[in-house]
């Protein structure tokens, strides 16, 4: 399989040849910003999957944000300029997760330490909290991960 990089390139030459202006400038910012962090700093990286889906997300966020300012402000054409724009982001994202799922997910992970013997309490959100984090892996709010398992060792 090949990596999200790879697909994004991929498929501005795609957009090119069908002459979709916005999915294409779209694509084309995002990979820009993505060159962009790879050569900042004082040594060259190549940005895995994971750090490519968190400038995704990020870059949708901004034009969520960008959409709501315009659209406050009347800007309606603009707005909807933005909202098109995270949509063609947001299909390069994993499918988010739904609470449920989540739930599920921290409830495994404190059973499998409880299995291997560990003695659960707030202290131990950290132990908790590492798994599930890794499994989620940006498909669902950090923040209301870490609610659900602080629920779930009360």
């Amino acid at each position: 399989m090949s990596t999200l990089k790879e697909r994004l390139q991929a498929d501005l030459v795609t957009h090119m040849k069908s002459g979709d202006r916005t999915a294409l400038t779209t694509v084309r910012n995002v990979l820009g910003e993505i060159e962009t962090r790879e050569k900042s700093g004082k040594t060259p990286v190549t940005l895995d999957d994971a750090q490519v889906t968190s400038l995704l997300q990020k870059e949708a966020s901004k034009r969520r944000e960008t959409a709501e300012i315009y659209a406050g402000a009347g800007e309606d054409a603009r707005a909807a300029a933005e909202v098109a724009e995270a949509e063609v982001i947001e299909a390069y994202l994993p499918q988010p997760l739904t609470r449920e799922e989540v739930e599920g997910i921290v409830d495994d992970a404190i059973a499998a330490l409880r299995a291997h013997g560990a003695e659960l309490s707030m202290r131990q959100m950290g132990q908790v909290m590492k798994p599930v984090t890794a499994a989620v892996a940006g498909r669902f709010d950090g923040k209301a991960v870490s609610e659900i398992v602080r629920s779930r060792l009360a």
